[in-house]
């Protein structure tokens, strides 16, 4: 059974840095894409970042602009995703998914493949 926990939500304050973490198991992760996105209430999913299954090739939405990292450690079957100057419409909640085979990178994986989420509040 595929899980995916997610960790490292919070208040915070604009400006702001958090680091997300997300623990897989239940399958083989080193053979994975992953992905990350948001979801905010009232609104449908919106992909953040993706990185390869080796760790060497990311993409990001526009919306970042160089403000997120996202990286694994496959050792540990660990995804994370560093988040810097943040924003108050970077609130959300936010959740790793596993990018399934034959799916575009760039989309929203069905629920299916998503954590539970963390939640992100960036306000003053």
């Amino acid at each position: 059974e595929v899980q995916l926990v997610e960790s490292g939500g919070g208040l915070v304050q604009p400006g702001g840095s958090l680091r997300l973490s997300c623990a897989a198991s239940g399958f083989a992760f080193r053979n994975y894409d992953m992905s990350w996105v948001r979801q905010t209430s009232g609104k449908g999913p919106e992909w953040v970042s993706n990185i390869n299954n080796g760790g060497n090739i990311a993409y990001y939405g526009d919306f970042v602009k160089g403000r997120f990292t996202i990286s694994r450690d496959n050792a540990k079957n660990m995804l994370y995703l560093q988040m810097n100057s943040l924003k108050p419409e970077d609130t959300a909640g936010y959740h790793c998914a596993k990018v399934p085979d034959g799916s575009s990178i760039f989309s929203v994986p069905s629920q299916d493949n998503w954590g539970q989420g963390t939640q992100v509040t960036v306000s003053s």
